[in-house]
């Protein structure tokens, strides 16, 4: 079970993904704007952070094997909605779809990981995000080069290997159990207790930094890789936002023993670097540092990320790491539509390559304050 639900995570961070390079196709058979195009980005992330904050915890009380089952299918009906999509209105759709499957499937997925191998089980769940949506960009641009309707093949690719996901779970045992309380559990818990309320306040600027960096290059990096920086090729935009998640993830495996202090110093410093030498790589319209610095800044959002929630946690009581882990998620996933949208409704403004280098101050800025705030916190 520990590698099914391991696989199944990575389908699921694959399918969230795989739109990310087609989205110059949709803008040109489509006529969207890049502000469009980062509206339907944020659907995703606001149906994800409501299926989490409801049904996220549904696992626990009626077993695994059901809410991975309905995330599967979930899924398996936003690739066919992709497939089908032939304007703005059914591509909005399908990402709402799929932001629920990642908001259930994930959750449960990651719990059955842990049921079943508790030692390696909490690096799993770590990396499989940062490793699905690799996966999903660098497949979607191998389609995309190759296929002769990308539109259509990416998708029928991701719904077979659904279909396969779903008949092998029916040979998976259940890992899980059921108990009492399905129906409270839908009920959000949103609370920051007292002794973590400091920690909080001074994690976010480095929180809000990492992951507005990756909707960034989620949703408009290849726009700008394409647009900006004059490169046709569609494996540029899909390496570079496949070397944010990639690097990350190897980030959060190789660096697990590093004390979360340590981390957080050295995240946010990698953090601020690769953003400067991939800005510098956008202004000189040179690949490789663009390439370079996302590396770096991948590093960076990885340590970041891991150290945020090994200092965040542990602050809190055991009944009360529900409430504030839910806190969290919203603090997060707010950063990982908001400021998207806010660069598409900028671009007809002041224009693209002024939205990404003002984006990337910003996300910069961030970084440098919150390693300003660590630097002068005592261990």
């Amino acid at each position: 079970m520990t590698i099914y639900s391991f696989l199944g995570a990575l389908l699921i961070g694959a399918s969230s993904s795989a739109p990310t390079p087609l989205y110059r196709l949709y803008q040109e058979t489509m006529h969207l704007t890049p502000f469009w195009i980062t509206v339907v980005f944020a659907v995703y992330v606001v149906s994800l952070l409501a299926a989490l904050l409801t049904v996220g915890g549904l696992s626990d009380y009626v077993g695994r094997k059901p809410v991975i089952l309905a995330a599967l299918l979930i899924n398996a009906v936003a690739m066919v909605l992709f497939a089908e999509a032939a304007g703005l209105g059914q591509l909005i759709l399908a990402r709402a779809v799929q932001g629920v499957c990642v908001g259930i499937g994930t959750t449960a997925l990651g719990a059955a990981i842990l049921d079943t191998n508790r030692e390696r089980g909490p690096l799993l769940n770590s990396i499989t995000a940062f490793l699905g949506l690799s996966a999903g960009s660098l497949g979607a641009v191998v389609l995309l080069t190759f296929a002769p309707d990308p539109l259509h093949a990416v998708y029928e690719v991701l719904f077979g290997l659904t279909v396969v996901m779903i008949v092998l779970l029916w040979f998976m045992a259940e890992s899980g159990s059921r108990k009492a309380g399905a129906l409270a559990s839908l009920w959000p818990q949103f609370s920051v207790p007292a002794q973590s309320r400091p920690v909080l306040l001074r994690l976010t600027p480095a929180n809000v930094a990492g992951w507005a960096l990756g909707s960034f290059y989620l949703s408009l990096m290849p726009t700008v890789v394409a647009t900006t920086m004059h490169v046709v090729s569609p494996w540029t935009g899909g390496v570079v936002v496949s070397a944010l998640m990639l690097t990350a993830a190897v980030a959060v495996a190789t660096l697990r023993n590093w004390p979360a202090r340590r981390l957080l110093m050295f995240g946010t410093g990698a953090l601020a670097l690769g953003v400067a030498v991939s800005l510098l790589g956008i202004q000189q319209q040179q690949v490789a540092a663009l390439l370079g610095g996302t590396m770096i800044a991948g590093v960076g959002f990885g340590a970041t990320f891991s150290g945020t929630l090994r200092t965040l946690l542990p602050t809190a009581h055991p009944d009360q790491r529900a409430g504030l882990l839910s806190t969290f998620y919203v603090q997060s996933y707010l950063a990982f539509s908001l400021p998207a949208v806010i660069a598409g409704l900028s671009v007809p403004l002041i224009g693209l390559d002024n939205v990404a280098f003002s984006y990337g101050a910003a996300v910069l800025l961030l970084s440098l304050v919150s390693l300003l705030a660590l630097s002068r916190t005592t261990p």
